[in-house]
Formats: structure tokens, C-alpha cells, sequence
């Protein structure tokens, strides 16, 4: 049967529910490997509420449910999903297991899918709920794929093999270093279940979730280099085995669990925070000792090396072009008035995909006109979908999946043919001087990203002014576009991330912004590569920042009075930079507009 509402959808999800005893049950957007950004057949969050964003929880009782959204997502949940049937919640001023712990009865036993959520999620609800003689229980099957009819099946898109003259260092040598890391700590393997660390570790890619190009599977590495992959046969291809070689075992997906029940008394590096929970529940019931340790690949992978760091630079100079392209563009269309975010997003993709190294976007465009800029991870729809209108901002958050690099640039555009309101050039300017702060910023070895992220804020600060979201975070190298361990961000709440040292090689997004409910949205973004700084005095290591994006900012929104002189000059050698890495990919008028763009202030 299918169930067209979402009021029938959570009707048929209760009555599942009550069909096994259940007194409610939690719907996360997630997936076997705790991806961010998942497969269609994953999104079960999305078809029971309607939510489409990128993170997020719904909890459902008998008689009430809620939806758990962060500050991205504050706009964004009460357009789409209906608060007749779900209760907003915001996190983290909220969470699920203190919901939970509040509104389930007492002795509730509240379902769970144990492949879809973490251990310390299932320990952290099994103590809310404990307090009133509930529990957890795992379910056999998840009732969302009970009752979702037409369901998509996983990929079984071929994995795909990335060239070490992409990758730089060979997935043997990578094995390798995996291998002294268990063996420096007395371990006999390691579970690597986030898809960006198998395809990383073995060089491998795939398309089987959208805008990550990764293949569902996963990797048991062993202390003598050789490893495991688990994954649907009919994704290997011959290509596939030849790169993997001897000391790679294939093994059918279904492999997965038997093979960690056959892990007894051996000790297993697994990472709490990219394995889910049925993974402990595995190795735990066949007597492995467990130890919880963060994956080996996380940091590795995270540290470009510079191979990776030259491919990065030629995606963003190759996707910089599309940016410019599509800026000039806009400036002649925008003003007519005809162009919607729709078009826009579908312009700019067409500007990429003239590249035959562009893979996927890496991520759906966020094309914002006028209020739904206001939005930070805004997602245009045919609903949704608004007229770019004259004299409004207009802001696009894009990037592409090269086989060579991954990219990831806002720009925040004036639509003419009038001016700027002296409010919009005031909050435009203090959202970049917060980006050329934390581009100029110098910092000793040691230094973690919540350290640096009040610098991209105190602009706005000073005028009483913030932003809901980090200020940066990781990305990953033709892999994930949000990239751990590092991040920039406020450090309360104990976000993963932010207490990460930033190393040299590592790559970060710039991207501080100001949104005003319902009238626009701000953000600049770059990418920066965290880099060695040498001073004849220095005592000790310090590091500072690469630009690696190039594109024009839009000098109309900028009110020159607030700029300081180190202001003036990051923006005159930026725009410098910008014309010398563009310019010769660009001809005739749009090369004109581009020097226009770039003279200096």
C-alpha cells in the first residue's frame, strides 16, 4: 500500500509499532556507516516527515513525535514538515534521549535500528530512559522498511578504482601504516565502517550516495597489512580485483557480521564515532575485546599529501572558471528579472559539467534569492523554487567532485539594477572582514579550530551580531565535502571536531555568513590549506592559511568606510590572484568583466 502523506506514513509507522510491541521508535537520517549524506534508499527520515536536510532525528511515540534540527535547520524544518504531526525540537538545547526521557511512559520500550545509530547515542538514550524503567530495544528489521512500499534498493553501481597519480600514495603503503598503528598499540585489526575511510584506505571510489562518490562497504584491517572489503559482489569488477591485489580478501557484504563473530579473543580497534552500534553488538556477543579508538584512517586521510594538495589547487582553478562564468552571467540576467533559483542552480551546473574531470556536485546547490537565503543549508524545490528578484541579494553555496579535488564556494551576490541598502553593504562587509581574519590568521602548532573560530565572528560581534553554524569545516580530497576531525567552530557543546589540532595539509572551508529571518542571507566561503609559516624569530612550529578558491567577491556589497588597511590589501591581492588563476580560461567579454571585477578597491 502506498502511503502518499505524511500523516498516513505516520499512522502506518505507529501501527507497525504497536504490531511489535513497541512504544515508539527513532528515525535518524543515517545509514550502515553513519554517513552525513546518504543513499536513496537511506533517507527514511525524509520519506516519513519530509524533512530534506542533511542532519537530523525524528522521534516517534504513540501519541506524539518530534523532529531534532540543529541552528542550520531552524527555518528549513518548519517549511516541510508539519508541526501538527511533529513536535520542532533544536539541538542541542534539546536532544533525543532528553525527550525521550520526558515524554515516554513509564517502562517504554522504544525501538531502535541498531545499524543506523552510534553506541554513545544507544548509551546516552538507554540512561534517559532507564530513569523511568524504559530501555532501547534493537529491532529485527526496520519498520520504516516495513511500511515504505517503494522503497529504492542500495546501489549496485561497479566500485571504482582512484588512480595513485590522483591518490599520491598507494593503498598498499596505506595498509601499511594502518597496520604499524595496530601494532604499536597490541591490536590485531581495525573496523573502517565510514565509506570515506574505505574508499581512502583502499583507493577506491563509487557513486553510490549522492554527491559522495563512495561504494557501500566496509573493511576489517588486519596487523599484517592485508585487509577485508565487504561488498555486494555484483559492484566488483575485474578492474577492481586487479587493483586490490593478494592481500585484499572480497568478501560478499552479507560476510560482514559472520566475519566479526569469528573475531573471538582478538582485539578490535573500532570507532565509536563512525561504527554503529550493531557492529559492537557483533564483536562484543563473540567474545572480542573491543577497544575504542578513533579510526586510523580519520587523521591519515584528513592530512593531504602533496599529490592531493596540487590536484586540489587545479579543481578549484578549473571550478573557479565555472564560478566566474556563471558571476558574469548573473550580472546580465539577474537584473531582468527572469531567472529563478531553479535556473541558476541548473546554469551553474551546466557551467561544470563542461569539465570532463567533474564527477558530481558535491553537494545540492544552495541557491537562495531574497528570504530563503536567510537559510543556511537552504534546498531549493519546485516548491520552494523563488524569483531571483532585482535589487535583492542572492546567494549561491556550490561545488563540484573532480576526479583530482573536491570544491565547496559561497558567493553572495547584489542583483541590480539599483543599490544596496546601506544595512545590506554593513553586514555584507563585517561577514568578510570575519573571513580575511581568519585567511590572515597565524597560529602556533597546537592551535585547535574553536581557537580561531572568534576571529571570523568579531566583526559581528561588535555590533551585537552572529551566525548559527561553524565557521569551517574539513573536506575531503574527490571525497567528502564535510571532512573530519578538524573543524572551526564555537567549542561549547563539546562538538566533535573542534578540538582537533589543525596540521599542515589539512583543508578547511572559510565560510562565516549573517542571516536575517525572512528578508536574506549572507555568506562568503573559500577553502584554505592549512600551511608552514617561517619567521627568522619564531620559537617554535606555526602555521597559517592557503587560499585555494578563486572567484570574484561582489566589491557593490562592500561599504570601503569599514575596511582596515590590512582589509584593503588581502582584497586587492585576492582579486589579483583571482585574475592571474582566471583569466586565461576566460576570453572576450566575460575576461573584461572578470579585470572590472578584479581592479582594485
Amino acid at each position: 500500500m502506498l502511503m502518499n502523506t505524511h500523516e498516513a506514513r505516520l499512522d502506518g509507522l505507529r501501527k507497525e509499532l504497536k504490531s511489535r510491541g513497541l512504544d515508539g521508535f527513532v528515525v535518524p537520517i543515517s545509514d550502515e556507516h553513519m554517513s552525513e549524506y546518504v543513499g536513496a534508499y537511506a533517507q527514511r527520515l525524509a520519506w516519513l516527515t519530509g524533512f530534506g536536510g542533511s542532519a537530523g532525528t525524528a522521534a516517534v511515540l504513540a501519541e506524539k513525535a518530534a523532529i531534532f534540527v540543529d541552528g542550520r535547520y531552524t527555518l528549513q524544518v518548519r517549511q516541510q514538515v508539519d508541526g501538527r504531526l511533529f513536535d520542532y525540537q533544536s539541538v542541542p538545547a534539546t536532544s533525543v534521549s532528553a525527550w525521550l526521557g520526558a515524554e515516554a511512559p513509564e517502562g517504554a520500550q522504544i525501538g531502535y535500528d541498531a545499524w543506523l545509530h552510534g553506541k554513545p547515542w544507544v548509551d546516552a538514550v538507554n540512561k534517559a530512559l532507564s530513569a523511568k524503567g524504559g530501555r532501547l530495544v534493537a529491532v529485527e528489521g526496520n519498520p520504516i522498511d516495513a511500511i515504505w512500499a517503494d522503497q529504492p534498493a542500495p546501489s549496485l553501481a561497479p566500485a571504482l578504482v582512484h588512480g595513485v597519480e590522483y591518490a599520491g600514495v598507494s593503498s598498499e603503503a596505506k595498509r601499511s601504516d594502518v597496520a604499524e598503528w595496530l601494532t604499536a598499540r597490541g591490536l590485531d585489526a581495525a573496523v573502517v565502517s565510514a565509506l570515506d575511510g574505505v574508499a581512502w584506505l583502499l583507493n577506491l571510489r563509487g557513486s553510490d550516495v549522492d554527491r559522495t562518490p563512495v561504494a557501500l562497504s566496509f573493511v576489517l584491517a588486519h596487523a599484517d597489512g592485508t585487509a577485508e572489503l565487504f561488498i555486494a559482489e555484483q559492484k566488483v569488477t575485474p578492474e577492481l580485483r586487479a587493483h586490490l591485489g593478494n592481500a585484499v580478501t572480497i568478501r560478499p557484504r552479507e560476510a560482514f557480521v559472520p566475519q566479526l563473530q569469528a573475531l573471538t579473543g582478538k582485539k578490535v580497534a573500532v570507532d565509536p564515532e563512525r561504527s554503529v552500534q550493531a557492529v559492537f553488538t557483533a564483536l562484543e556477543g563473540a567474545g572480542a575485546k573491543v577497544v575504542e579508538l578513533t579510526d586510523p584512517t580519520v587523521l591519515a586521510k584528513a592530512v593531504k599529501n602533496p599529490v592531493e594538495q596540487a590536484g586540489h589547487r587545479a579543481a578549484q582553478a578549473r571550478d573557479g572558471a565555472a564560478i566566474a562564468r556563471f558571476l558574469h552571467w548573473l550580472s546580465v540576467e539577474g537584473p531582468k528579472g527572469g531567472e529563478t533559483e531553479l535556473s541558476a542552480a541548473a546554469k551553474l551546473q551546466a557551467l561544470r559539467d563542461e569539465s570532463p574531470l567533474l564527477r558530481d556536485l558535491s553537494f545540492d546547490t544552495i541557491s537562495g534569492a531574497g528570504p530563503n537565503a536567510a537559510s543556511p543549508h537552504y534546498r531549493v524545490t519546485e516548491e520552494s523554487n523563488r524569483r531571483i528578484e532585482p535589487n535583492s541579494i542572492y546567494l549561491v553555496d556550490s561545488g563540484g567532485q573532480y576526479l583530482d579535488g573536491t570544491t565547496d564556494i559561497t558567493r553572495t551576490v547584489w542583483i541590480g539594477p539599483g543599490e544596496p541598502s546601506p544595512e545590506h553593504k554593513d553586514r555584507f562587509t563585517r561577514v568578510l572582514k570575519g573571513h580575511i581574519a581568519l585567511a590572515l590568521a597565524v597560529f602556533p602548532k597546537g592551535t585547535v579550530g574553536s581557537q580561531l573560530d572568534s576571529f571570523a565572528r568579531q566583526s559581528l560581534w561588535q555590533v551585537g551580531l552572529d551566525y548559527a553554524h561553524g565557521t569551517g569545516h574539513g573536506v575531503g580530497s574527490f571525497l567528502s565535502v564535510h571532512e573530519g576531525p578538524q573543524r572551526i567552530a564555537k567549542a561549547a557543546g563539546g562538538q566533535a571536531g573542534t578540538a582537533q589540532e589543525l596540521l599542515p595539509g589539512m583543508i578547511l572551508s572559510n565560510e562565516p555568513g549573517y542571516y536575517k529571518a525572512g528578508e536574506y542571507g549572507i555568506r562568503t566561503e573559500n577553502l584554505v590549506l592549512v600551511e608552514r609559516r617561517e619567521f627568522p624569530w619564531q620559537d617554535g612550529e606555526y602555521f597559517g592559511f592557503e587560499t585555494l578558491t578563486f572567484a570574484p567577491i561582489d566589491r557593490n556589497l562592500v561599504d570601503c568606510s569599514l575596511l582596515t588597511r590590512d582589509d584593503l590589501a588581502w582584497w586587492n591581492a585576492y582579486h589579483a590572484k583571482v585574475f592571474e588563476v582566471l583569466a586565461p580560461q576566460l576570453s572576450g567579454e566575460m575576461r573584461a568583466w572578470l579585470k572590472g571585477q578584479c581592479e582594485p578597491l
